[in-house]
């Protein structure tokens, strides 16, 4: 290790679809956290470890921070401030607005809530990428007025600009110390977790805008025993076979039959795209199983939140 190695934990802060997870990717150069076109596709905590020769950060990526409506999206919030709670820095990512370069009352929610937990914050201005340069420094003067930020750092998760940059800055703001990982470990999340979260991303993109907020999975059989493992590369050839059996869980009769669709097209398609995603995650060959089951508004109920996994 360097002599000044640098260590810490840096939760990934925004409203809902501002780029956390894009950017966690790219960081981590894996897929650890599903992505989608729909807000609030993040339900969770997910850490990525990023190690360098003079550094390893824990990146956290938490839910968007928005005023919550009903018991699933308080939870969210929750765990996105338990988040800004157990780390060294957080990393504020902003969506440049499209129209009048202003503070939105969705911006201003979130900034209470960094003001709030007294933590050091970078703010990295998102999406750079879709937005004409000449936007970006009044943006940047109206956000230092604000918040005292260490640093702000323009980036597109999506097409990496900026995004060397931006793991610089939040480095050489972390704590000197060693390794907090095996510099091996990706991620914390087991693959069993990283299945279900999968097998949902086809859910949000395959469904209509309805379905995908009332629907969680649950991975009812993980099944290794015909798994080899994958000499050389993440990314090499695929070895054996991981029998996995799933089960999509919805509020209503209506949203299942949506769900399975005419003939079960619709089940078949999310279960193949999903199978592909799962197949690159593990180097193996996949044999995926899809059920659809009705728990009756398990979104609004506190047991239904804890049997899916968000209690």
């Amino acid at each position: 290790m360097a002599a000044e190695h640098r260590s810490g934990f840096v939760a990934l802060i925004g409203r809902p679809n501002a780029g956390k997870s894009t950017l966690l990717n790219r960081l981590t150069g894996e897929k650890l956290a599903i992505v989608s076109p729909k807000p609030q596709t993040t339900r969770g905590r997910v850490m990525g470890v990023v190690t360098t020769p003079d550094a390893q950060v824990a990146f956290v990526d938490t839910p968007g921070l928005h005023k919550a409506k009903g018991p699933l999206n308080r939870h969210m919030v929750d765990v996105a401030q338990e988040a800004m709670r157990d780390v060294d820095l957080i990393a504020f990512l902003l969506e440049p607005p499209a129209g009048k370069v202003q503070v939105d009352p969705g911006n201003e929610f979130v900034l209470e809530r960094l003001q709030a937990a007294g933590k050091p914050v970078v703010l990295a201005i998102n999406k750079i990428d879709a937005v004409a340069k000449p936007r970006l420094l009044p943006l940047i003067d109206l956000y230092r007025q604000r918040l005292p930020f260490l640093d702000i750092v323009p980036v597109s998760a999506k097409t990496g600009e900026g995004v060397d940059a931006f793991m610089r800055v939040v480095t050489g703001h972390l704590p000197i110390g060693e390794r907090l990982f095996d510099p091996e470990m990706l991620t914390d999340q087991s693959e069993r977790a990283l299945v279900a979260e999968f097998v949902r991303e086809q859910v949000l993109r395959h469904a209509r805008q309805e379905i995908p907020y009332c629907t969680a999975v649950l991975v009812d059989v993980f099944d290794e025993t015909e798994r080899e493992p994958r000499p050389g590369p993440r990314r090499g050839p695929l070895a054996g076979l991981v029998r996995i059996a799933a089960t999509v869980y919805v509020a209503r009769d209506s949203q299942k039959a949506i769900l399975i669709g005419k003939g079960g097209q619709m089940l078949k398609r999310i279960g193949t795209d999903a199978r592909k995603e799962i197949e690159r995650l593990l180097g193996t060959h996949v044999y995926l199983s899809l059920r659809i089951k009705v728990e009756p508004d398990w979104s609004d109920r506190a047991d239904g939140l804890r049997k899916l996994g968000y209690g």
